[in-house]
């Protein structure tokens, strides 16, 4: 990935991602943020609401505008200075959202560009429409994308199992430490 200077950047250029979205990552996104709504997360109750199923959280959605702005549109080194954004359809499980950019105005003199922001899904129907500010970098930004020597992609399906082993390790360190308490010596007096 290389991130664009202002130079290098124009009114009217413009980048997407496209991704399918898992069931697994809209729990993994919930725990991450704490947002338990259970509109996002019970089955049963969002079977009583309009949508019949769980949603995926609207800033869940909205992150693939970031995942544009921070790897392709300006790119890496990128500051996101603001987003506005409005919800038009929810997005299930299974729904293929392509999150879309434009430059709308370039102002060189300060270094910032206004993006016209959306999202839409497999059927082309706008989920979520904004705007945004950003600040490309001064100078140009080659990322490899390598983060703790792997890379990110060859990182995420280990990340479950980090999860997994970092739990064990806690919840062997609670036994040794209850344990330890339980075979201690009483210092009590009686």
């Amino acid at each position: 990935m290389i991130g664009k200077t202002i130079a290098e950047l124009q009114e009217g250029d413009h980048a997407e991602l496209t991704r399918v979205v898992a069931d697994d990552d809209i729990a993994s996104f919930v725990d991450a943020v704490g947002d338990y709504n259970p509109v996002h997360s019970d089955p049963a109750y969002a079977a009583t609401t309009i949508f019949k199923t769980p949603i995926a959280p609207g800033i869940f959605t909205a992150g693939l505008i970031s995942a544009v702005i921070g790897t392709t549109l300006p790119g890496p080194g990128a500051i996101y200075l603001s987003q506005s954004l409005k919800f038009m359809k929810p997005v299930f499980a299974g729904d293929t959202i392509t999150a879309r950019v434009t430059i709308a105005e370039v102002i060189r003199d300060r270094n910032r560009i206004r993006l016209q922001t959306v999202c839409l899904n497999q059927r082309g129907e706008e989920v979520l429409s904004g705007e945004a500010w950003v600040m490309p970098s001064r100078t140009s930004v080659v990322y490899d994308g390598k983060r703790n020597g792997l890379s990110m992609i060859a990182a995420w399906p280990l990340a479950p199992w980090t999860v997994a082993a970092q739990t064990m390790a806690a919840w062997s360190a609670l036994g040794l430490a209850m344990l330890a308490g339980a075979t201690a010596p009483s210092t009590a007096r009686r």
